[in-house]
Formats: C-alpha cells, sequence, structure tokens
C-alpha cells in the first residue's frame, strides 16, 4: 500500500492531539527583559520559568477561594492583574521609592527587590514579617551596644601592641560576611559605575552591602528584611521554603544549633527517609497526607489543615507567633520579646538586654504569662495531629526543665566571672572594660552563647542525640563551670596579683 495512504488512514483513526496549553500572558515590558536576560542570566530566567510567578497571573490567583488561594492582597493594581509576575513587575515597581532606580534601556530599573515591593500581592505576609524579630536583626545586632561589643570582639581584626591583645573595628566586608550575612546589612547606593557590556557602554548603580540576603537587611526604599532567604530567587519556590534546608543557612550552630538538632531527631529522621513520598507544594498543607513529620516550616509558618480539611494552624510570617520562649541566651532564657525592635528593651540596670546578670528579667519588655500559654496552645495543637497529650505534655514539661537548669548553670557561671571581676583577676564593665575580651571572659560566654542553647535547642526540637549532652550539651556547660571555678581557685592560692 502506498506509504501516503498509510499514514492518511493512520492520522484518521488516531484521536486527535490535545491542544496545546495557552501560553500565560507576559507584559512586554518583561518580554523585553527576557530578549537579553535569557542569554546573559539562564539561570535566572530558568529559574523564574518554573516559578508560580511565571505561569499564574495575580487575577486568576486572586479567583482562588477559600484556604488554597496564595494572594493575600484585596487589591492590586489593575495593569499587574492580567500578566504574569515578571521581571518588570518586581523590578520596576514603586521606581521613586528605591535609591537604586536607574535608566536602564528605557525603564526605571531598581536592582533590589524589597518586602514593600512584594506586598502589592502578599500584604498579609508582608505585614506579619515587618513585626518579626528577624525583620529586625539587623538593627537589633547593631543598634545594641552589648552585643555590638561581643561583634567587635569575635569579628575584629586582633593586634598585639605592648604586650596587650587588642581588636580593630572589624571591615565592612568582614561584618557582611559574618554576623551580617544573616542578621542583613544596611544597603547604600555609593556611586553609579559604567559598564561596557554585549549592547555597550552602560551605567549601573554601585551598592554598597550587596550582594546580601539577610533577614533584617535595611532595604534602599527604607524597608526591612528580604523575602529570598526563604523563598529563593527567582523561582520563589514554596518547597524551597518549606525544607529545613533553608533555615539551615543560618541555624546550624553552634550558638543557633537548630539544624543539626532537626537533622538527629525522630522528626529529622522521618524526614531524611520519607520527604522523597511527600507534597511540598500543597496550599493548604494536610498533615498526615502530604507530609507526615514536621519541618521547621510546619512548626512555625505553614498553613496546616487535617485530614478533612479543618483547620489546624493558620499561616504565619511572625515566626514566634508560636513560641513562648526565646531559647537563645541573652545571657539567660527569656519570655519573647513584644516588640520586634529589641533595642527598646532596658534590664534593672539599664542594659539592652532582656534579662540582668542575676537573671531577672526584664518583665516589661517581654510578653506576660496570657500571651506566652496562648502561644504554646497555638504549638501544641499542631503537635497533637501525631502525639497524643500525654506525650505533649511530658514533651513541654521536659523543655520547660532545660530552660531552668541552664538558666540556673548559667546564673552560677556569671556570680563566679563576678567575683573574678571583684578580685580584679579581670576588668568587667563595672571597672570600663569589657565582658568579652578576655579568655576567661570567652569560657563565661561559652556556658549561655554556645552549652546553654544546644541543650535548650535539643529539648524544645524533641532529641538530637548528644546535642544535649556531648556535642556542646551539659558535658561542655558544666566543663566550663568547672574551668572557671579552677581558674579562680588557682589564682587565690597563688595570690597573683590583680590587674590594675
Amino acid at each position: 500500500m502506498n506509504r501516503s495512504l498509510v499514514l492518511l488512514l493512520v492520522s484518521l483513526l488516531l484521536p486527535p492531539a490535545p491542544a496545546a496549553a495557552e501560553a500565560p500572558p507576559i507584559s512586554e515590558a518583561t518580554e523585553s527583559c527576557l530578549m537579553c536576560h535569557e542569554y546573559l542570566h539562564p539561570g535566572i530566567v530558568s529559574g523564574w520559568r518554573s516559578s508560580q510567578h511565571a505561569q499564574v497571573t495575580p487575577a486568576k490567583a486572586m479567583a482562588v477561594e477559600g484556604l488554597g488561594r496564595k494572594v493575600s492582597s484585596e487589591e492590586v493594581p489593575e495593569e499587574l492583574t492580567q500578566v504574569v509576575v515578571g521581571c518588570a513587575e518586581c523590578h520596576t515597581l514603586r521606581p521613586s521609592e528605591h535609591a537604586d532606580t536607574f535608566d536602564h534601556n528605557g525603564e526605571q530599573v531598581h536592582i533590589v527587590v524589597s518586602p514593600k515591593d512584594c506586598s502589592v500581592c502578599h500584604a498579609v505576609e508582608a505585614a506579619q514579617y515587618s513585626q518579626n524579630i528577624m525583620a529586625h536583626a539587623h538593627g537589633n545586632l547593631e543598634n545594641n551596644a552589648v552585643y555590638q561589643d561581643l561583634q567587635h570582639h569575635v569579628l575584629g581584626t586582633p593586634t598585639r601592641v605592648d604586650g596587650e591583645l587588642s581588636f580593630a573595628p572589624p571591615s565592612a566586608d568582614t561584618k557582611a560576611l559574618g554576623c551580617l550575612y544573616c542578621h542583613g546589612t544596611r544597603l547604600h547606593v555609593a556611586g553609579v559605575e559604567t559598564r561596557d557590556t554585549d549592547l555597550g557602554e552602560m551605567e549601573f548603580p554601585v551598592i554598597d552591602g550587596w550582594p546580601n540576603h539577610g533577614v533584617g537587611r535595611i532595604n534602599l526604599d527604607g524597608s526591612l528584611g528580604s523575602c529570598s532567604p526563604c523563598h529563593a530567587r527567582h523561582a520563589f519556590s514554596i518547597e524551597t521554603a518549606r525544607k529545613p534546608y533553608t533555615c539551615k543557612q543560618c541555624h546550624i550552630g553552634p550558638d543557633v544549633p537548630v539544624y543539626k538538632v532537626y537533622s538527629a531527631s525522630k522528626h529529622g529522621n522521618v524526614f531524611h527517609s520519607k520527604q522523597h513520598e511527600w507534597d511540598f507544594n500543597a496550599v493548604p498543607w494536610e498533615i498526615g497526607g502530604d507530609f507526615t513529620a514536621p519541618t521547621c516550616a510546619v512548626c512555625h509558618v505553614s498553613l496546616l489543615v487535617d485530614p478533612d480539611g479543618e483547620l489546624v494552624a493558620q499561616r504565619t510570617h511572625q515566626m514566634n507567633n508560636r513560641i513562648t520562649r526565646r531559647i537563645f541566651g541573652l545571657v539567660y532564657s527569656h519570655a519573647h520579646p513584644k516588640d520586634p525592635d529589641t533595642t527598646k528593651i532596658r534590664n534593672k540596670d539599664g542594659l539592652p538586654l532582656p534579662t540582668a546578670f542575676d537573671g531577672t528579667p526584664a518583665a516589661d519588655f517581654l510578653i506576660g504569662p496570657e500571651e506566652q500559654a496562648k502561644r504554646r496552645t497555638e504549638m501544641e495543637t499542631i503537635c497533637l495531629n501525631c502525639h497524643g497529650t500525654s506525650w505533649v505534655r511530658g514533651h513541654f514539661a521536659r523543655y520547660d526543665k532545660s530552660h531552668e537548669t541552664t538558666n540556673a548553670a548559667t546564673l552560677e557561671g556569671t556570680r563566679l566571672l563576678q567575683e573574678i571581676w571583684s578580685r580584679g583577676y579581670a576588668q568587667g564593665p563595672e571597672a570600663g572594660g569589657s565582658p568579652f575580651d578576655e579568655a576567661i571572659e570567652r569560657r563565661w560566654a561559652d556556658i549561655w552563647l554556645l552549652y546553654a542553647n544546644s541543650i535548650r535547642f535539643a529539648s524544645a526540637m524533641a532529641g538530637g542525640g548528644d546535642y544535649a549532652v556531648f556535642a556542646d550539651g551539659y558535658y561542655s556547660h558544666s566543663k566550663r563551670l568547672a574551668e572557671l571555678q579552677e581558674w579562680l581557685a588557682e589564682r587565690e592560692a597563688t595570690g597573683e596579683a590583680p590587674e590594675k
């Protein structure tokens, strides 16, 4: 039979091919961006093309009803609703409010996209994040004299002069690599530079403090924070934000050993074994259906439902909404601050710390018992979807006890250091010195900054193996206390002259 006739018969017998899906509408401005950047930055464009932003218009997203809706804004500017969220929709928003806005091929473009830009579609999340301690992380560090002193003696350049060791202030690059990698830098337009590009010479703004995706970055429109630490550019994936590897960027220790503890816990064990079976993109997120063990996002962020679709926990981007206590010792663990700007806190000695050196909390600046109980209930509600009542009660009783024991040990260590200061063997704040510049003071700081934190995080996250004992836990905690005691006793026994 004639080959052409065979092909014709086959085509008549086969069902028609499905119509190609209609491509989502892309604005002319974004198409213009893609013409060059698909060639110049294929990684960026590939990430964006895989994103929900590239697949769904705001109008379609706003039409979703119920818990599955991801766009929280009730209104979005009309010109943005009918096209997907592309390059231009983010990088040309509110140009007059961004100090880094510059003319780029006839468009007013800014480099740094801020939470205020994201708030056009995600108003609730941006507002919640602004009330989050993370959003204030830069100022809470840089505007606190005590924390600045610690940072100075950790990151500063050591110099030995006349037999004494001193520390020059750390450079901006050192701070950006160190504490401000997570806390966030303060961005500033330092000038303009001309670059020779494939399209000829072009001018670009020079930004001090960039690149940075710290959670408390101070942006060029004056806003605080960044969405990209969790929703990494340019895919802005929910899956990425929900996996613990994202939190690992900053919460890995030894001062905040969250990821290490989680990985070694039973929750982490199940995650690493079973995550390939889970659905990390479902909204809302069904307990027992989409996942079978918590990640960081389950406990602190995500919108959760039970198998009947009943709400278990509302989505929140104010990460402390389900947290009663601040584990991180400053110098003691304490009830969570009321205000995300912790520089407002003053303890009874007038220092910007949530507790005094004797452990007395700055109660006026911290949440009270009623708010603590509310937050504890919200967290327990999540736990009770996988655990029985007795298990949950036992867990939190053990957790509360870990705060009690570590704070008590820290108090003993602090009393020892204060005795060392009072005898003149080291120079403390009352004598005009730093509490962090001498080796014996660092041993004291290890007690609360490293080891007490490790114990409490191990307790908070239902285990973590040796992180409560030999891996920077109780063993090291008690060892440092013994070292303080013996250091003082040796000087008293030898009659070593106090420092002048």
